[in-house]
């Protein structure tokens, strides 16, 4: 009988897995590009080398704690197009759930997709039952869909030297999840 992988998975659009060092051309570019990373760390658009750098720490954070990000590849390209997931640093406040989208994949429902999935493998493999999602005070996006994931804003803390709003997300019961 095979175990199902809790590295990959899909979605009715996305195949979320393990990011590869294959993808760090089409992670660079995002992550190089001003808009994408407006309200992401510094807010400034990083480079390549600093783009492997996140990849491996994304890698790095599964060795230590057995979860993470996923990177969002679009099934009907192959497309990697963003990364969703669960992050939880030295120092956190708590296991944050987070997305981040390139441009041509905004306003497609592609977050929300991936952030409900996680969600529901964050309840099943973890036993989670609340994450926050720390997102910029300017991020009407990214707020929309925490709220729209049922968090509440919680408290403004700040981190980089910016301020960022956590918003409490409850991880809903498995089957209430995946409707």
């Amino acid at each position: 009988m095979l175990q199902e992988n809790p590295n990959e998975f899909e979605t009715p659009r996305l195949r979320m897995r393990m990011f590869r060092a294959t993808d760090v051309d089409a992670y660079a570019a995002w992550l190089g590009d001003a808009e994408v990373m407006k309200f992401i760390g510094d807010g400034r658009p990083v480079g390549r080398e600093d783009a492997w750098r996140s990849m491996a720490m994304m890698s790095g954070h599964w060795n230590l704690r057995g979860y993470g990000l996923w990177a969002l590849e679009e099934k009907s390209t192959g497309q990697l197009i963003g990364r969703a997931g669960f992050y939880f640093p030295d120092g956190w406040p708590s296991e944050e759930i987070g997305w981040l989208l390139c441009r041509s994949a905004w306003g497609q429902g592609y977050a929300t997709e991936a952030a409900l999935a996680a969600l529901a493998r964050g309840r099943s493999l973890l036993g989670l039952d609340r994450v926050s999602a720390l997102i910029h005070p300017d991020n009407s996006s990214s707020i929309g869909l925490a709220l729209r994931l049922g968090g509440a804003l919680e408290r403004r803390m700040e981190r980089r030297g910016r301020p960022v709003d956590v918003y409490a997300v409850p991880v809903p019961p498995q089957e209430a999840a995946t409707r």
